[in-house]
């Protein structure tokens, strides 16, 4: 930490996948003492999202705190080299936080970041973090407070448990699931996945589960086997999408 610069404690705090009431009695304690939130804002095509998280501060946070909104910058949803285009992304993203908290928090405080899910499974927020803690012009305590995952709520949506005895879980992305070793595919929990890429992979015969904006009133679920759900699940997924604007989605599948 610089030594000549003003403390700030940046909070990153795990809201779980949507639920209000899926919220932790931790993570609630965190928005109470908290001086200013930080959105990022991705345009109307995620509104909804904004305005999630905008309610969440609106119920638990106190009197006199703010919230500043940070467009976020640009991204290649298909680019040639995805991880380069991925650390271009974050450092610009860094670049815009960082002059954020700087105006916000001139002297100090407090401000906060609300994730979906947990900040530790397949969110960047972390990542943009540990290089803000890096700037010269920053002096941050990071804390990380832990929320309820997407996977976590998926099985209990349906009420299983995401392996038989003694099997473990793959957790993975849609872009990696065609990459999954035999062996490996055993029980694979997919996040991040647009395509539905196990209509591409999954044998017919295989289980699977699917969950879509779990915990909200738009939640949506489905299982049984691949052949005969599959064109029900891409449907649902698309209705959802249109009719609500967005769609977070994550499923279990199971080899059989």
């Amino acid at each position: 930490m610089p030594s000549g610069a003003t403390a700030v404690t940046l909070r990153v705090i795990g809201i779980g996948p949507g639920g209000p009431r899926q919220i932790t009695l931790e993570a609630i304690d965190a928005i109470v003492d908290t001086d200013v939130f930080f959105l990022l804002d991705k345009g109307s095509r995620v509104g909804q999202l904004t305005q999630a998280r905008q309610a969440f501060i609106d119920r638990y946070a106190r009197e006199g705190h703010r919230v500043v909104t940070v467009d976020d910058p640009p991204r290649d949803r298909d680019p040639d080299d995805y991880e380069a285009e991925v650390r271009r992304w974050h450092l610009a993203r860094v670049d815009a936080l960082e002059a954020a908290i700087g105006a916000a928090l001139p002297g100090g405080g407090s401000g906060a970041f609300l994730v979906w899910g947990d900040p530790a499974l397949y969110d960047s927020t972390l990542r943009l973090t540990d290089q803000l803690a890096e700037r010269a012009g920053l002096n941050l305590a990071v804390e990380v407070i832990p929320g309820v995952t997407s996977p976590s709520a998926l099985t209990a949506a349906h009420g299983i448990v995401a392996h038989d005895v003694g099997e473990p879980v793959l957790i993975t992305t849609g872009r990696r699931l065609a990459e999954t070793p035999a062996g490996a595919d055993a029980n694979q929990i997919v996040m991040l996945d647009s395509h539905l890429s196990f209509t591409e992979t999954a044998a017919p015969d295989d289980e699977i589960y699917w969950g879509a904006n779990l915990g909200t009133p738009e939640q949506l679920v489905i299982s049984g086997r691949v052949g005969d759900v599959a064109d029900e699940i891409v449907r649902a997924r698309s209705d959802l999408r249109a009719r609500t604007g967005w769609v977070m989605d994550v499923y279990l599948l199971r080899k059989r």
